[in-house]
């Protein structure tokens, strides 16, 4: 596909080159957005600016590494830029204006068929650890990839993983347990 891509963006055909890199990469931006910013709604948001940035600099794209490479690049930046975002917005109280009625709506978690709420578990390790865990297993990018993606040393990909996997374990584990527990 990334060879079609490139054609079209060679032959300065951008609506067509678009069109295609929306369709392979619309679910993988969206998976990205959701890992880094733990919320759907937002995530849909952010994907969206994502592409309309994509779609702006897509005359611009140089060719120098891959578009897989370039479109993460993008996303991830621009999810950078919302929580930062976010952090900066001033905090409410959840005991203000129908805060605890708000809270108290929670949806149905996701359960995998062990049983274990294995979106919870990963929602819950830390960032980074979070991040290289999907782009390696659900993205199924390379050590390579990821390091460049996030911009971390090879070294430091391997240990996030590493400790990702069994942080990972022992939550499923520790669930497994309390649920023959009750």
């Amino acid at each position: 596909m990334e060879q079609e891509i490139r054609a079209c963006l060679d032959q300065k055909r951008y609506r067509e080159a678009f069109d295609l890199l929306l369709a392979e990469y619309r679910n993988k931006v969206f998976r990205l957005c959701s890992s880094m910013l733990g919320d759907r709604a937002q995530a849909e948001d952010i994907a969206q600016d994502v592409f309309m940035r994509i779609w702006k600099a897509l005359a611009g794209f140089r060719g120098q590494s891959s578009l897989s490479t370039w479109i993460y690049a993008i996303t991830r930046n621009t999810c950078l830029t919302a929580i930062k975002a976010a952090a900066a917005k001033k905090e409410v109280p959840l005991d203000e204006a129908g805060g605890e009625q708000a809270a108290g709506r929670v949806e149905e978690p996701a359960i995998s068929r062990s049983g274990v709420d294995l979106e919870a578990l990963v929602a819950r390790l830390p960032e980074k650890h979070r991040q290289v865990l999907r782009l390696y297993h659900m993205e199924e990018k390379s050590y390579d990839e990821v390091a460049r993606l996030l911009d971390l040393p090879m070294g430091s990909v391997k240990t996030y993983l590493h400790r990702a996997r069994k942080q990972l374990a022992e939550a499923v584990a520790r669930s497994r347990m309390e649920a023959r527990n009750c």
